[in-house]
């Protein structure tokens, strides 16, 4: 099928998490990293806060005079400055929201900052350790905006009864069957059709509805997101055949954690079960950033193997792992996917414009694919398509949905074209 995908001039754009009415919230980010501003903000805004973002501890300090922030993103090293200096300051204003100290340094180091604002009389939640993911940095917004604020020196677990209130039990949502496998189409954006569909998990609880996964995967272990992990490859497995049989044979992704990777046997897995179909293109295996730097020498193994099973990796949420670039020639990677906090406002911000062009001539360079995730608006569309990148996801041409929905979709398209 070559059905081309209509877009409208202004598409109503949905945000990546639901937003609620939280009142005026004002979230900090007191850090010198223009690229770690730019991950927080998208994942506070998304939530329907207002953003201010500050370099160094002056500012920051000064701010208050003008914003009473619920939550304050500090990183340790700060320009002329560091996060003792703003502790200070901010003990002294009797600051009382909450601090998410952050930071790529000794957890020693961490511990001791964090110990010094509990002195200083503010609220200080588990430090946050560098590289984080955008996912990561949406749950624990999240918490804080559904929970009450903890008293100061509350200790390090910084969990609120709430919080271990809404907490769910992946062990029992597998036992059950109450996980499912959703799609959401990749783009072929210089045929402008579509051109594989990642596979995503979402929990169909019965008493609170449907859920993503920031509800039960981040406590989830090793061996859950094996089980799991094992769960949705045979499920995509399972539906590729209906949907070549509507005439879109093109490849699945599947997000892998590293450690799963190592201990799954995937190339058995998909041997066994892969579908006796002419035109089976492999799978597409998703590792984040961050993980895929952790152990080279394993992953490279691993990948290897894969490789002669028709799976191949992908570089996940690049952009926010802060690897060294020259690092991925060592990984048979085949794509790079771009952060979505790199893709948002590229058509406006040039900081943006210029990491995702560098991003996707660095995928061309490496003999990959580069696609851009979480395409919202069609300046963004415009862009990217100039800069030359290959595919693209994102709630401009679809949210992720069911199969069947997948299947619905991908009839209409096909009918545009008779």
């Amino acid at each position: 099928m070559t059905a081309k995908l209509t877009l409208p001039e202004s598409p109503a754009i949905a945000p990546a998490l639901p937003r609620t009415e939280r009142g005026t919230s004002v979230c900090f980010v007191v850090d010198d990293e223009p690229g770690i501003q730019n991950i927080i903000a998208l994942a506070a805004k998304g939530f329907g806060m207002r953003v201010e973002c500050f370099a160094n501890a002056a500012k920051a300090i000064a701010a208050l005079d003008r914003f009473n922030p619920s939550l304050v993103f500090l990183d340790v090293s700060l320009e002329g400055s560091d996060a003792i200096d703003v502790i200070r300051g901010f003990g002294a204003a009797g600051y009382r929201g909450a601090v998410q100290l952050m930071s790529g340094k000794d957890p020693v180091t961490i511990e001791e900052v964090r110990r010094v604002g509990e002195r200083h009389s503010l609220v200080m939640l588990p430090p946050l350790h560098k590289p984080f993911r955008l996912e990561k940095l949406r749950m624990l917004i999240d918490v804080h905006l559904k929970s009450p604020v903890p008293k100061a020196g509350g200790g390090a677990s910084g969990l609120t009864a709430k919080e271990n209130d809404t907490r769910i039990d992946l062990d029992a949502m597998l036992r059950k069957n109450y996980i499912e496998v959703w799609y959401q189409p990749k783009i072929d954006l210089k045929k402008m059709q579509f051109a594989g569909a990642e596979a995503l998990v979402r929990c169909r609880h019965p008493e609170r509805g449907l859920l993503s996964p920031a509800a039960f995967l981040p406590d989830a272990d090793q061996s859950l997101m094996i089980r799991l992990t094992e769960k949705v490859l045979l499920t995509a497995l399972a539906d590729w055949p209906r949907i070549a049989q509507a005439g879109f044979p093109f490849k699945f992704s599947v997000n892998v954690p590293v450690c799963v990777l190592s201990k799954l046997p995937i190339h058995t897995l998909v041997r066994d079960h892969k579908p006796d179909h002419a035109k089976w293109p492999g799978l597409m295996l998703e590792v984040t950033e961050d993980q895929a730097m952790r152990d080279i020498p394993l992953l490279h193994e691993v990948a290897t193997q894969l490789r002669i099973h028709d799976i191949l990796l992908s570089v996940d949420d690049f952009g926010t792992g802060y690897s060294h670039l020259a690092r991925l020639k060592e990984l048979p990677f085949a794509e790079v996917k771009i952060d979505r906090s790199l893709v948002a406002n590229c058509g406006e911000n040039k900081e943006n414009a210029s990491l995702c062009n560098a991003a996707i001539e660095l995928a061309h360079t490496l003999g990959m694919t580069a696609v851009a995730e979480g395409i919202e608006s069609t300046a963004e569309l415009k862009t990217l398509i100039a800069m030359g990148c290959d595919f693209g996801q994102g709630y401009l041409f679809a949210k992720p949905m069911t199969r069947d929905q997948l299947l619905s979709s991908l009839a209409r398209h096909a009918g545009t074209r008779a």
